[in-house]
């Protein structure tokens, strides 16, 4: 390649192929790093969602739950129906594996939800279900609606059985698996039981939006564009030679 200019005895001349591989890369470094900030923006848009969450008013009548804003907050009186409950299989909590806890509810005006009771360690062995008794089968509930979670991988996914045995155990399960397992329609939100509910188990509900906090998101993004600034940098460095 022809020199481009220089300057101070020494010239720029970098070939063309390693001016086509620094310009691919350097398209490919700043279009990941604005992809991670979207990201991060979006998750912190989520996140303060959660957070401003308004405290839930006590209703006989929800509304729409499938209508309502993620992780919109609200209270209503139930009855829980333990004969028929669901183990989410595959939820880690502080490093540790475990079940999130699935008991189907229903509203006061017929409609039925899944209400997350929370999380509860893995015994160790496969046979051996958890204690998911309750103490009481009627309750006023409060809490969070939310999606079910969902598989990075398809490969993580295992639906629930449809015979007779229960509680049945699941892995990131879709709407209408677990509807076509307990014979009857359910809302397509869950409800994500508050802490402060007694009498429903004395599981954990640490809850938090899903993922890593979009701050890691950010420092990707970052990274990316670090990346960008070095790739120049080698770019130039490399290409400027004494002029013999």
């Amino acid at each position: 390649m022809p020199t481009l200019f220089s300057a101070y005895g020494r010239r720029f001349a970098p070939s063309w192929p390693m001016t086509l591989l620094t310009a691919v890369l350097l398209v490919a470094f700043i279009g990941l790093g604005r992809w991670q900030w979207q990201r991060g923006e979006a998750k912190q848009a989520l996140w303060q969602q959660f957070e401003d969450a308004p405290a839930p008013a006590l209703t006989s009548h929800p509304p729409n739950l499938d209508e309502m804003q993620r992780f919109g907050r609200v209270a209503f009186p139930a009855r829980f129906e333990p004969a028929h409950q669901f183990l989410l299989d595959n939820r880690v909590y502080e490093g540790r594996p475990g079940y999130e806890v699935l008991t189907p509810a229903v509203l006061p005006d017929g409609r039925r939800i899944l209400v997350n009771r929370g999380w509860i360690p893995f015994s160790g062995y496969r046979d051996q279900i958890p204690d998911l008794s309750m103490q009481a089968t009627s309750a006023t509930v409060s809490g969070r609606v939310d999606e079910l979670p969902v598989a990075g991988l398809a490969s993580g996914r295992a639906a629930p059985d449809t015979g007779k045995q229960w509680p049945k155990v699941t892995s990131f399960p879709s709407h209408e698996e677990l509807e076509r397992a307990l014979g009857e329609r359910l809302t397509r939100r869950i409800l994500l039981l508050d802490p402060g509910v007694a009498g429903l188990g004395d599981y954990v509900r640490a809850w938090s939006p899903p993922g890593f906090p979009p701050d890691r998101n950010f420092s990707y993004a970052i990274q990316w564009w670090g990346f960008a600034v070095v790739l120049l940098v080698l770019y130039f460095g490399l290409n400027f030679r004494k002029v013999s």
